[in-house]
């Protein structure tokens, strides 16, 4: 099975998390996740998250350090989640692979139906 690697952002702002549902027909339709996208071959994981957030959400960000890594595997592929503390610079209400989107309290995360291979980074900001 092909491992694919992801960065996410864990972004704050006002002491809120950001994240965004998968709009339908997308791989996981409806489940929340932090966002970001694949690393292109021979691209630093920084560039890409801060390059994927521009193009999905035409958002700015500070990437300020490395946060975790959640491996998840689903029926047909694996994921290799590399997460990053952000903080939010600009966001003009943009979404392309996204329906929707919520600033949230960290403690009310679990809440919402995240997609699998973002609970465990989820859990970690909840100290669980």
């Amino acid at each position: 099975m092909d491992t694919i690697k992801v960065v996410c952002g864990i972004i704050y702002q006002d002491g809120k998390v950001f994240i965004c549902r998968r709009r339908p027909g997308k791989h996981l339709e409806g489940y929340w996740e932090f966002p970001g996208g694949k690393v292109e071959s021979n691209e630093d994981e920084k560039d890409s998250l801060s390059r994927e957030l521009h193009e999905e959400l035409e958002m700015e960000v500070e990437i300020k350090d490395y946060y975790a890594t959640s491996n998840y595997s689903y029926e047909s592929i694996s994921i290799k989640l590399i997460a990053y503390h952000c903080e939010l610079i600009q966001y003009s209400s943009k979404l392309t692979d996204h329906d929707k989107f919520e600033w949230v309290s960290p403690e009310d995360l679990l809440d919402w139906k995240l997609a699998p291979a973002d609970i465990p980074l989820a859990k970690k900001l909840l100290n669980i």
